[in-house]
């Protein structure tokens, strides 16, 4: 397979991914919308079934729709990412590059589809997190290891039960994203994907959004560096599972 087609494949299902998982907080968060103060729960379902929508749209390139997964197949010393699409510097950065542009992209679109209810919101916070994650509880420490935990759990488990995501089974990882958020979701919104708080964030600092406010770059890093270290610990510990549980057993 191209990397050209990777890149694409993972361009679409990330965009799709990012459209209808920020429209669903905009759905909840933003005034005067059908599903204005839906909850929660209401959200990480939302979540949950625009991975299951990324996951189909990229099946060619291995969806991984997330740098993190990308970073734990490299960290288990998988040899390819996709059939077809050796381990190499060249193919990660093309799945880092379709990833984050992917993400931006959905925003956009997410933008566009509720602009009008941008323009009415008068809470510039619901705006920015519409886009982008932030903590319920504001403490860098803490905010960093519960990124670093619930992006080990998902890497983990579609590492070490699937192999990619879209091996796993897309309404699988779907269901295991819902779990994450109902479960780990609270002190910071679950991010758990670098591109899709990172490129939502560039859209949310770019876009021409009606007072819109800071994109607050202060709290950014953590959403990407929490989930690339979770990600890669789940590839290391996937890798060396299947070496150490048998002599657990015996």
């Amino acid at each position: 397979m191209s990397l050209g087609i990777v890149f694409l494949s993972e361009v679409f299902g990330t965009a799709m991914l990012t459209l209808l998982g920020c429209g669903v907080v905009a759905n909840v968060a933003l005034k005067g919308t059908k599903g204005n103060s839906g909850g929660f729960l209401m959200v990480t379902w939302g979540w949950g079934i625009a991975v299951f929508a990324g996951v189909f749209v990229a099946a060619k390139s291995g969806a991984h729709l997330n740098p993190a997964v990308t970073l734990g197949l490299l960290a288990k010393q998988s040899k390819e990412y996709a059939p077809g699409v050796p381990v190499d510097a060249a193919s990660t950065f093309t799945y880092f590059g379709g990833e984050m542009l992917g993400a931006f992209l959905g925003a956009v679109l997410c933008w566009v589809a509720y602009k009008q209810h941008f323009d009415a919101e008068p809470v510039e916070a619901n705006k920015l997190a519409t886009f982008s994650t932030g903590p319920a509880i504001r403490s860098t420490p803490w905010n960093l290891l519960t990124e670093i935990i619930g992006t080990f759990v998902l890497v983990f488990v579609i590492l070490t039960f699937g192999g990619t995501p879209s091996g796993l089974g897309p309404l699988a990882v779907a269901l295991l994203v819902v779990g994450i958020g109902v479960s780990l979701g609270g002190p910071t919104g679950y991010a758990i994907n670098p591109a899709r708080d990172l490129g939502p964030r560039i859209a949310h600092a770019i876009l021409p959004i009606k007072g819109k406010g800071s994109s607050d770059w202060a709290y950014s890093w953590i959403p990407v560096v929490g989930p690339l270290v979770g990600g890669s610990l789940a590839g290391l510990v996937a890798f060396w599972v299947p070496a150490i549980m048998p002599a657990v057993a015996g």
